[in-house]
């Protein structure tokens, strides 16, 4: 039933489209997506597949679409240059990021009127007040993702979880600075915003403590290692968890009580597009009320648009992990962009982080050798001194 409802919604929207299917009907144009991973329909688990939708309502525009696994990565390579990107997916602090650096088109809202159904509450937002270079995408929050089989339930509830020395060899961490940063500051009841040196040294510190217990620094590869139990316990986004828990109903959520991130993701065009009004056709596709429910329903995040949650399954749309209530999204705190000082500095300590159990093995075994040397040696001579002494007293006794 669920499918058959998702296909008539489906029908219903390519026939309101078809009048704008003519879209440059004299050539077909290819637009080069740039998302995270796991972050849109792909037709897996009856869902909608976006993509080929979004192609057969617009013959003329075709989708090369390509992930990234971190707001990071997604950055340097656009900085890079060297690769052309008409659409890509940021989260708000990056988003601001990339609009003080000039590095985003403002978008011609005339081309994208599903605009209208973005909720109130997710326009003029920090990271772009004038509501020019974004449109949201998702929203959500960051959490903490355990095994039920194997952790004790008295030690969930804090960010405390992830240095537990019971679990050593058993926990994940996020494999990005920001996100990584954010969870010790929280812990330590800092801002996740700060840029003062000393607690950032601080947050530092406490990742060091924390990596002996590391399993591995992930990013996408945290759904194989919580699904098939490799891992018992990560952080990671609540939209995700809900993927997971599909798999492997032994999962379980809970949003840290010391504080967490709230986040949006949102759709944005690059400087220098080259396809942009292809590229808002597209944002206006993906944010139609129709296509946002089906496609975030399957994805497991939030809806910044009323009218498309209307449209979701209930059980979906009252689940408390993706539409937690006010009291604790109180909790939560968006990221704002670091300024260059502060990105660096954390970049710096985050190298340190992930370095520094390989360059402290390293110094304990060259310790160890050189200690081992030394007893070998004092041994090697205190014996030969020894036989010489014996070989001059058997001399002796002989003379």
């Amino acid at each position: 039933m669920k499918r058959l409802i998702s296909l008539l919604l489906t029908a219903l929207l390519l026939v309101s489209l078809l009048p704008a299917a003519a879209f440059a009907a004299d050539e077909t144009v290819t637009i080069n997506v740039y998302n995270w991973g796991q972050y849109i329909g792909d037709g897996t688990d009856d869902s909608i597949n976006v993509i080929e939708e979004f192609e057969s309502a617009y013959p003329n525009i075709k989708v090369n679409y390509m992930t990234f696994d971190s707001n990071e990565s997604m950055y340097t390579k656009l900085k890079a240059g060297g690769s052309t990107f008409d659409i890509i997916i940021p989260s708000d602090y990056m988003v601001q990021k990339l609009i003080e650096e000039d590095m985003l088109e403002q978008i011609d809202f005339a081309n994208v009127p599903n605009y209208q159904y973005i909720d109130d509450s997710f326009k003029n937002l920090a990271f772009d007040p004038d509501n020019l270079y974004s449109v949201p995408y998702t929203w959500g929050c960051v959490g903490v993702i355990y095994n039920t089989k194997y952790v004790d339930p008295e030690d969930v509830g804090s960010w405390d979880l992830l240095w537990n020395e019971k679990y050593a060899g058993k926990i994940l961490m996020f494999d990005n600075p920001r996100d990584a940063f954010a969870i010790a500051e929280a812990r330590l009841g800092y801002s996740i915003n700060t840029e003062d040196s000393t607690l950032l040294t601080l947050a530092a510190n406490e990742l060091r403590e924390q990596k002996p217990l590391v399993q591995a620094y992930v990013m996408d590869q945290i759904f194989d290692k919580m699904e098939r139990g490799e891992a018992w316990i990560a952080p990671y986004y609540a939209g995700d968890f809900l993927l997971m828990v599909e798999e492997n109903p032994d999962l379980d959520f809970y949003f840290p009580e010391e504080g967490f991130n709230l986040f949006v993701d949102a759709i944005c065009i690059p400087k220098g597009a080259e396809h942009k009004e292809a590229a808002e056709t597209f944002i206006n596709f993906l944010i139609s009320p129709e296509i946002c429910a089906q496609n975030l329903e399957y994805l497991g995040y939030s809806a910044p648009s009323s009218a498309a949650k209307e449209l979701m399954d209930p059980e979906f749309a009252e689940n408390p992990v993706a539409y937690p209530d006010d009291e604790i999204l109180a909790n939560g705190t968006a990221f704002m962009s670091l300024s260059q000082r502060g990105t660096q500095e954390m970049d710096s300590l985050w190298l340190t982080v992930k370095t520094a159990d390989n360059s402290t093995t390293v110094y304990l075994i060259l310790t160890v050798a050189a200690i081992g040397l030394v007893i070998f040696l004092w041994i090697f001579f205190k014996v030969r001194k020894r036989r010489r002494k014996a070989r001059r007293c058997a001399k002796w006794k002989n003379a």
